[in-house]
């Protein structure tokens, strides 16, 4: 991985808070896409779901195929309430002190009851990833943790998708009117609104200021990410319009913020004040042209001393 330390994940699934009141139900959760980011991260070496599965019988086979182990919790009240919550922070806090191997603990919850855990889970040096669903979460829980991320109904990200496709054919068809009438106001019209719908978040802005402002070499831009998810744990530039962090980036590069300067293979992330080597003659156009191909492979920052060795 790079050099990287690959991480041993542990994911716990309070099941029954992810499917209750949250718009995603049983039949429809889909935890594949999340379980796809955190395998990015490392691997996931223990995955555990509790719940009284009598009540939901469809989604155990699913769980199944996603290797994740299902607990049993049936109803210990009269009211039908389980201990579902205590028997997972029990196991959690167990696998903390008995497994030091496991470096990051998921919890798969919007219940703030989970904040506690999350803070011994800290305190004991592990990093906490909260993954539950968007609306339905504890704003206490989301700050509880290192990181948060969010599921998604399968119907709602294909809603997305589609509003996505219908959003891109009319910017296609605005700038094609547009090209008939030359670069006049409804060119304008059409660049303002792409960029209202590309805005940089105001957190991205302070936090690069920041780093920037302190920095005496170039900054790998994966630490500008891990600085702004520390600030707000459920950051997530494509919910401000960008496919990726390079696009944020570039935007921002394109606003004057930064400059982005490359090293090799990889690119890297300077003040807009620091001054760029001149292009050699005949290779200034291969550079551009290596820029632009380069520009998707972005996700991946070693150090630049480790590019420079």
């Amino acid at each position: 991985m790079n050099g990287q330390t690959e991480h041993r994940i542990a994911l716990f699934l309070d099941f029954e808070n992810l499917v209750t009141n949250t718009g995603i139900s049983s039949t429809n959760f889909d935890l594949q896409p999340s379980l796809d980011r955190l395998l990015e991260k490392g691997k996931v070496v223990f995955r555990r779901a509790y719940c009284d599965w009598s009540r939901f019988q469809e989604a155990k086979t699913r769980l199944h195929d996603y290797g994740v182990e299902l607990l049993d919790v049936p109803p210990s009240t009269r009211a039908g309430k389980n201990g579902a919550d205590m028997r997972l922070v029990i196991d959690a806090l167990e696998l903390c002190y008995a497994r030091e191997h496991i470096d990051t603990f998921v919890i798969a919850s919007g219940d703030s009851d989970f904040c506690p855990l999350a803070y011994k889970l800290r305190e004991n040096g592990r990093t906490v990833i909260g993954l539950a669903v968007k609306g339905s979460t504890s704003p206490l829980f989301v700050k509880a943790c290192d990181e948060f991320l969010y599921l998604r109904p399968k119907q709602a990200r294909g809603d997305k998708d589609k509003r996505d496709s219908i959003a891109a054919e009319e910017e296609t068809s605005t700038a094609s009117r547009s090209g008939h009438r030359g670069k006049g106001h409804g060119g304008k019209a059409a660049e303002q609104e792409a960029k209202a719908k590309h805005k940089v978040p105001e957190i991205a802005r302070s936090v690069v200021k920041r780093l920037l402002g302190s920095a005496t070499g170039p900054l790998n831009p994966s630490l500008i990410k891990e600085t702004i998810v520390r600030k707000e744990p459920d950051f997530d530039e494509r919910d401000h319009g960008f496919p990726s962090l390079a696009r944020m980036l570039e935007a921002m590069e394109q606003e004057g913020l930064l400059k982005r300067q490359q090293q090799g293979r990889q690119w890297y992330v300077v003040s807009p004040e620091a001054a760029t080597p001149p292009a050699r003659g005949g290779h200034s156009k291969r550079a551009a042209a290596h820029v632009e191909t380069e520009d998707e492979d972005l996700e991946e920052y070693p150090d630049p001393e480790d590019a420079e060795g």
